[in-house]
C-alpha cells in the first residue's frame, strides 16, 4: 500500500522507467494501492515534469505494434482501450507516416510463403480472417493477396 503521494509517485516513476504507460494505465495499476489520497495530482505532477506523456506513449505503442505486424484498425482500437483520445491517435498515426498497404503485404508474405489459387476459397478466407484480426482493412488485405500472387513472393 502507498500511504503517501510520494510513495505513489516513486512507484509510478519505477513503472515509467521500464516502459511508457498511458495515464489511464498508470491510474489502473496504482489506484488499488493508494489509500487516503487522490492519485490525480500525482499523475498531474508526473505529466508536468515530463515523466508521463500520452503522446509519447502512443508513438511508442504504434512503433511496437507495427513491428509486431498489426494494422491500423487494431492499433486504433488498442490505443482507445489504453485511454488515448481519438485526436491524439490520429496525430500519432499521421506522424508515423506508415504505408499500411505495404505493412499488410509484408506481413502476408512473411506469414504465407506460397500463393493461393483463385479457386481455393477456403484458404483465401482463412488468410483474410488472419489479416483482418491483425487489424488490416479489406482493401489492404486484397492488395496484399493480389501483390503476393503477382510477385510470387
Amino acid at each position: 500500500m502507498y500511504e503517501s503521494e510520494q510513495e505513489a509517485k516513486n512507484a509510478a516513476i519505477g513503472l515509467l522507467a521500464r516502459r511508457e504507460h498511458s495515464r489511464k494505465e498508470l491510474m489502473t495499476k496504482l489506484q488499488p494501492r493508494c489509500q487516503g489520497f487522490a492519485l490525480e495530482p500525482v499523475l498531474d505532477l508526473l505529466e508536468d515534469a515530463g515523466y508521463l506523456s500520452d503522446l509519447r506513449f502512443s508513438q511508442s505503442f504504434i512503433r511496437m505494434r507495427v513491428s509486431q505486424g498489426h494494422g491500423e484498425i487494431r492499433i486504433r482500437f488498442d490505443l482507445r482501450q489504453k485511454g488515448i483520445s481519438s485526436e491524439m491517435i490520429n496525430t500519432s498515426l499521421e506522424e508515423a507516416e506508415i504505408d499500411w498497404f505495404e505493412q499488410a503485404l509484408e506481413l502476408y508474405c512473411r506469414k504465407y510463403r506460397t500463393a493461393i489459387t483463385p479457386q481455393d476459397f477456403k484458404e483465401r478466407s482463412k488468410r483474410m480472417r488472419f489479416m483482418a484480426q491483425r487489424g488490416f482493412s479489406m482493401e489492404q488485405i486484397n492488395y496484399s493477396i493480389e501483390q503476393s500472387a503477382n510477385n510470387d513472393h
